[in-house]
Parts: C-alpha cells; structure tokens; sequence
C-alpha cells in the first residue's frame, strides 16, 4: 500500500494510527481549524467529514491551510515517491528539491524536463495540486525552518541561505506557513543548541536504518584527502553551484527525546544559498528518503529473502553527491576490485584535485574537474590504453555538455546515451542509474559480489536465472541487490567464481 493507491479511508485509519510511516508522503488537512498536520500529529483526531487530504503541503498551504505548530509537518523525512517515479512529475520534484528554481527559475526547470513553462505547470498542479512556484516556496519554508532550529544562523543569513529573494519575503512567509515569527519559530521548536559559528542541523530518517552497513560502505570507498569515513561518520568536499563545500554526515549520538531516528549534518558552505541543496544531496547520498518498512514488507513476503531482511533491517542504497563525479568512478571501478579502484581514483584526486579550505584535520581536495581528467587523465590513469582514452573522452563529453547526466534524468534516455558511448557497458549504465537517479529497480545480474551473494543466499547465481528469478522482488530489486553485496561481504569467497558469465567487480 502506498499513498498514491490509498483510499481517503485508509489514509484517515493511518491518521487515527498515528502511523509514522506515512509521515512526508501525504498531509492532512482540518478545514475546522485551518490547520495542515503530519499523519502522525498527536492532536485529537479530527472528524473523518472535516479532513481533506494532500499530496503536498504546498498543496495545503495553497487551499488557505498552514502549518500545524505542535506536529511540524515540514519536519519529516522527504517522500520516497520522487525516487519511485521516473515520470516527469518525480522529476521535477528532484530538480526542485535540488534549488533549481531559486538559481535559475522556473523556465530553466521546464527547459531541463523539455516542456514549457505553462505545460509544466499545468502537470504539476494535476498531480500536486501546486505549481512549480508554490512547491520551490513550499521548499524554502522547509529549509527556512530547519536552519532557525537548528542552527545559530541569523534571520537575515537564514533568508538568503533559504532561497529567499529578501528578508521580508522570508518573513512574509514563515508567518504565513507557520503563524509564527522566524524568531517565535527558533524560540519555540529548536531542538538543540548548536555550537556558536556552526551549521550543525538533524536529518530526520525513517527507520529502520541501516546505518552500520553505510558507514561500512561508505568507508570502504572513501578517497583519502577527498573523503573521510569511519563507522559513524562520513566526510568530504564537493563543488556546489555557489563554491566549494565540504560536510560531515554522522550518526546522532543526543541523549534528547527527538534524538532517534535522524543523522546530523556538519556542513561548511562558501555561499548560504548553497546549504539546501547540500541538504538534498546528503539526504540523496544516504537513501534518507526511502520507504524501509514498505521495501522490506515487500521483500519478506519471499521466503528466501525473508532471512536477508530479518538480519539486515532498513537496508539502504547509497546515493551520490556528484551524477559526474560517480560516472567516472564507476568507469575506473569496472572489472576491478573496490581496493584497487580507490587506489586509482586515490591516485587522480591527489594528481589532479584542487585544494580548497576545510576544518583542520578534515578532507581537502575536490575530486577533479572534467576538464581536468579530459587533459590530463592520460598521465595519471593506469591500465589498458583503450579504457583510460574512454574515461577521458567522456569526461571531455561531460565537460562540453555533449554528454548530460543528472538526476533528473529519464532512466532509459539516460542509459540509452551511456550505453552508445565507447567503454561503458550494461554493468555501468544501470549502476550509474542506480546511484545517480535512485532507482529503487536495478538488478546487476553481471555484477561478481552480486552473484556471489545470490549462491550463497541459495538463488541462481547465473546471471540470466538470477535476471529471471529477480522479477520477483520487483520494483525493489536495487534493494535486492543491496541486500546480495552485503551477503557476499558477510561470507567467505569461495576458491572459485560459481557463476558462468564475465566477472564485473562491484565498484567505488
């Protein structure tokens, strides 16, 4: 059951719950009070004739509701629906959660998704019951509310941080979502108190989270003097729109009530606007928004999985903070182990990285620019002269814009452009759809770790029977395969490989 499918009955039987797991992916309206809350609001339960539902809360906020003050529906974890949908609607909402229309506005949206700005519109508010200008609003408000809580920035920093035009404008509409002041909303909903300078903010997560096994990954892969990681935190530099950043993603060790379920974000930005954005590309990198409880009821209801979830709960499949940066990595990674190709892309950052300013202790080179590995990728890169002249002539493609990838991209317009291209194979293209797009149904049945995990969890380990067998576990097989690389992890390596077909190593 997911909340597109869900009767007006059910979603209301969820609000009579309090049921946390549809927290994010609908909203409740009372037209007595005037008020849009969380499903899981501990309020009163409003008679069943008084509630109208939404599918957003710019949609609420639309029809004349605001924000409930006790619950804070803009607290909750991101729906998980813009990462099932591959339609232009999921789209769009990734590119706006992303800030592209404070950058760049709402033509430039339109223009990325191919439509014009009326069309956009008109689909967006059929199916959200906003446009595209009341969602980026709704999404300003959102980070709005999560910088006067949980940092020490001032009102005027948090506006602009925001995505806001003007102070005022922020005031304007933190009243008017909220009914509070920016002041009275720091006062009365701040959970913590952070460290006087810094931008220290809590990422909610919907459990169960599986937060051991992406550290675990996460620091398997982390390029030194890039990246950092351990088994609870995770950190690096990136390039934002606005300069350079770099962020921590640990995990929240607060004695507070609210300290359960969610992450903490350390964040270092050279321009405000910037820290929405990061925000999203965390939350994207560690899979914050998935859907655990559905993917796993999902997954149980086969008996030969059922054991892979019961002891690996909440699984997660990790996302990236660069589509680009990740294209490469996963060249480089393909038909290698994970430790030989951390070495080589070790090697390329430190070559070709740029330095940039971070705390002390702490990460500080930025993976190259593609300019960067298209000139000079040939004198750092080792192996077969055919696959270098292919990392490199597509990080020229990428750096002239020949080549697009995004993460908003259409998955088969986006494989089908990989695919055409001189060195990328099946392996890549659908492992880059994975990771960039968050596509919860991609199976690597090529992939060596996958079909290691596959014998030893008593499923065809051949790639074509584990294709076939796999239909059954969809539209969740990324979870699947998430599911394999950590049984082949947690198991020996037998002596030889069991299945028939080319070993593709899993990669960085």
């Amino acid at each position: 059951m997911t909340p597109a499918t869900m009767s007006f009955e059910e979603r209301y039987r969820a609000v009579e719950a309090r049921d946390t797991r549809f927290d994010g992916q609908f909203i409740t309206a009372v037209r007595t009070t005037g008020i849009y809350c969380r499903p899981s609001c501990p309020a009163r339960t409003p008679k069943q004739s008084n509630v109208t539902f939404y599918p957003t809360s710019a949609a609420a906020h639309d029809a004349g509701y605001r924000a409930c003050r006790r619950c804070l529906p803009e607290a909750t974890p991101g729906s998980p629906q813009w990462n099932l949908r591959g339609d232009t609607v999921g789209r769009a909402m990734r590119l706006i959660a992303d800030g592209v229309v404070e950058r760049d506005g709402v033509h430039a949206l339109a223009s990325q998704l191919g439509f014009s700005t009326r069309h956009l519109t008109r689909l967006l508010t059929a199916e959200l019951g906003s446009g595209p200008l009341a969602l980026a609003r709704s999404q300003r408000a959102h980070t709005a509310r999560m910088l006067l809580t949980g940092t020490d920035l001032s009102v005027a920093e948090v506006a602009f941080a925001s995505g806001f035009g003007s102070i005022r404008q922020c005031n304007d509409t933190i009243r008017e979502v909220f009914d509070m002041t920016p002041t009275e909303l720091r006062a009365r909903c701040r959970i913590t108190g952070p460290a006087p300078g810094a931008t220290d903010l809590a990422l909610p997560v919907r459990e169960p989270f599986d937060a051991d096994g992406i550290f675990e990954w996460m620091t398997a892969r982390a390029l030194p003097g890039m990246e950092d990681a351990t088994e609870a935190s995770f950190s690096r530099t990136l390039q934002l729109p606005g300069g350079t950043a770099w962020f921590e993603l640990r995990a929240d060790s607060g004695k507070d009530a609210g300290s359960a379920g969610r992450l903490r974000l350390r964040a270092h930005v050279t321009e405000l606007s910037d820290l929405g954005a990061l925000v999203t590309r965390a939350r994207r990198l560690f899979d914050l928004d998935a859907d655990p409880l559905a993917i796993d009821s999902a997954l149980s209801h086969h008996p030969t999985l059922a054991p892979l979830v019961a002891r690996v709960p909440g699984i997660r499949v990790p996302g990236v903070a660069d589509p680009h940066e990740m294209l490469i990595r996963a060249m480089v990674g393909q038909q290698v182990s994970v430790a030989s190709a951390r070495t080589a892309l070790a090697r390329l950052v430190h070559a070709l990285g740029q330095r940039v300013d971070a705390p002390e202790g702490e990460p500080h080179l930025l993976f190259p620019t593609m300019a960067a590995i298209a000139e000079r990728g040939h004198e750092v890169l080792r192996g077969p002269a055919a696959r270098i002249r292919a990392i490199t002539q597509t990080a020229a493609a990428l750096a002239e814009g020949s080549l697009s990838l995004g993460t908003a991209d259409d998955g088969t317009e986006q494989r089908a452009a990989l695919l055409s291209r001189r060195g990328i194979g099946p392996w890549t293209a659908d492992y880059v759809r994975m990771r960039v797009l968050g596509d919860p149904d991609v199976l690597l049945p090529g992939d060596s770790a996958v079909r290691t995990g596959a014998l030893r969890t008593d499923i065809p380990a051949h790639a074509r029977s584990l294709e076939e067998w796999a239909t059954r576990a969809a539209p969740w097989r990324s979870y699947l395969t998430a599911h394999l690389w950590r049984a082949a992890a947690a198991s020996p390596q037998p002596e030889q490989p069991a299945p028939s077909t080319p070993a593709t190593q899993e990669d960085l």
